[in-house]
């Protein structure tokens, strides 16, 4: 699971940098959904791998 918020930071980091340097508009607004997304699946990531112990 930790692999995949990693994924999602990654895209979300790619899609940033287009967006907030003016190379496209909608990207802003995707990264900051991704981001989103990213710090969601990470604090249930904390979460799982806390509640295992």
């Amino acid at each position: 699971m930790l692999f995949y918020a990693l994924a999602v930071v990654a895209i979300a980091l790619v899609a940033g940098l287009f967006g907030f340097f003016g190379m496209a508009g909608m990207s802003a607004s995707i990264a900051q959904i991704l981001i989103g997304l990213f710090l969601a699946v990470f604090v249930l990531s904390l979460l799982a791998g806390v509640l295992r112990r």
